[in-house]
């Protein structure tokens, strides 16, 4: 992590409502440069609500978002995109089809002086990104369809990197991937980390966050249970603060 004094993101006393139930309570969380926070919580938690309104699918209620120390107005994802806000969901909307440099540029095609879809030059760029994020990757040629799991998180992270994303959030980025492919993940978030990027991390699993994640927020009922540097916990200390919805004694006060 970075010696950054303003935060990338803070969160400052969201809330957000659905019907008169607060899906999000006066929830206030930051991120750094180079960091990644994992948000964890039972469903329901709104640990994803919360992280919607950044994205821009969501609007708060009340409360404040600080982009860089500065306030952001974000009404929608194209907004979030403008403040180099960028998600990548569990499905991570990639066109099966399609190669990896047609997905990178998918809507955003790089064409010759002739108006022409330039795929040598995207294929290029593709190389140049992936060298940087995933230096084993190789498969430029195939449908991402044919890819692994842990391949298509790559071109998704890449298609986000290449487009000047500055904060990630991530969804469950390790859900149904073997071993290998988890900590191939765990490399490319490193990298990231590596590129002063930050990362929020929505997850389920508490080993992941442990794993991952330099900082833990979790959630319970729509509240914030508390933020924790996740050197400083164990995984059970964890898992009592998503079940009880309190605090581990030794960091309480």
């Amino acid at each position: 992590m970075t010696d950054s004094n303003t935060p990338l993101v803070e969160l400052k006393d969201i809330s957000i409502s659905f019907g008169g139930i607060k899906a999000v309570d006066h929830v206030s969380v930051d991120l750094y440069p180079g960091e990644v926070v994992g948000l964890l919580g039972h469903n329901g938690a709104g640990k994803s609500t919360l992280i919607k309104c950044l994205s821009g699918a969501y609007q708060k209620d009340a409360g404040e978002i600080l982009i860089n120390g500065h306030s952001a107005d974000i009404q929608n994802p194209r907004d979030a995109r403008d403040y180099n806000i960028e998600t990548i969901y569990q499905t991570l909307a990639l066109a099966d089809n399609l190669d990896a440099a047609s997905n990178l540029f998918l809507g955003r095609e790089l064409t010759t002086a002739a108006g022409l879809v330039d795929d040598a030059a995207m294929e290029a760029e593709t190389r140049k990104i992936m060298g940087r994020l995933n230096p084993n990757f190789q498969k430029f040629s195939a449908p991402v369809s044919a890819l692994s799991g842990g391949q298509r998180q790559s071109v998704a992270i890449a298609r986000a990197v290449y487009f000047n994303a500055k904060i990630l959030i991530m969804d469950e980025p390790t859900a149904a991937l073997g071993p290998q492919e988890t900590q191939m993940v765990a490399e490319l978030i490193q990298e990231l980390k590596k590129q002063d990027l930050g990362i929020f991390l929505i997850d389920h699993d508490v080993h992941q966050v442990k794993q991952l994640c330099d900082r833990a927020a979790v959630m319970k009922n729509g509240k914030l249970v508390g933020v924790v540097k996740v050197d400083e916990v164990s995984t059970d200390d964890i898992l009592a603060m998503i079940i009880a919805g309190k605090k581990p004694a030794h960091l309480a006060a």
